[in-house]
């Protein structure tokens, strides 16, 4: 029987990937379409488990942390929709403060305020952006980092994810991180084939799980 030090160091062989469920009067989110379509998948010996959050501040968290609890995963990527992108858009940064622009889908719309009361403004995404990057565009798929996850439920959950990561010892070799996908071309322009959003984040899970450190490239912004 292993012991508790060696159950709360050693992460299990899954990979969480969370997408929402429509909101703002859509009928679809493709980044819970793309998750789904990756769910059972086997990715470099990591078993691949997909999630649906609620585009709700504070539900999503909450369905979040359950999830990390009961799976325990060695990598979470958390998949939210960006209409107006047209690329895979890694997410570099998550801020402290929620401030939506329209309201969840439970009618909520908090402004200028924090995602967690006291915590850092800020915090970094675990993920190797930069090489994720370079492969997703050498796989001739759209992807840039971006600078901001925005204010609404994807930046909060974003947030809490990477909080829990930092704070919770059961999960310290757990790595984390956002990418926001671009709509599909029934919902508008620009937009990327589900096909291609579901290649481009399997490439994504990939180079993560494989690249411990991130290579050092230009891809900031003037901005």
């Amino acid at each position: 029987m292993p012991t508790r030090a060696n159950s709360i160091s050693a992460p299990s062989d899954t990979v969480l990937l969370t997408g929402f469920d429509p909101f703002g009067g859509a009928s679809v989110n493709p980044s819970w379409q793309a998750v789904q379509a990756l769910h059972g998948e086997r990715l470099l010996d990591h078993s691949v488990v997909a999630a649906q959050l609620p585009t709700v501040f504070g539900e999503s968290l909450r369905c979040l942390t359950a999830l990390l609890d009961a799976h325990r995963p060695a990598l979470v990527i958390c998949v939210g929709q960006a209409g107006g992108r047209g690329a895979l858009s890694l997410e570099r940064v998550a801020i402290n403060v929620d401030d939506a622009p329209i309201a969840d889908n439970a009618g909520g719309q908090p402004i200028d305020t924090p995602v967690s009361l006291g915590a850092p403004a800020a915090y970094f995404t675990g993920l190797p952006i930069k090489a994720m990057l370079a492969e997703l565009r050498a796989a001739g798929i759209a992807a840039e980092v971006s600078q901001t996850a925005g204010t609404f439920v994807c930046n909060h959950v974003f947030y809490g994810l990477m909080r829990t990561l930092a704070t919770r010892r059961s999960l310290r070799h757990t790595r984390g991180g956002f990418v926001h996908v671009p709509w599909l071309p029934e919902q508008g322009t620009p937009h990327m084939a589900l096909d291609d959003i579901v290649r481009g984040l399997r490439l994504a899970v990939q180079c993560a799980l494989r690249v411990r450190q991130d290579e050092a490239l230009a891809a900031g912004a003037t901005h």
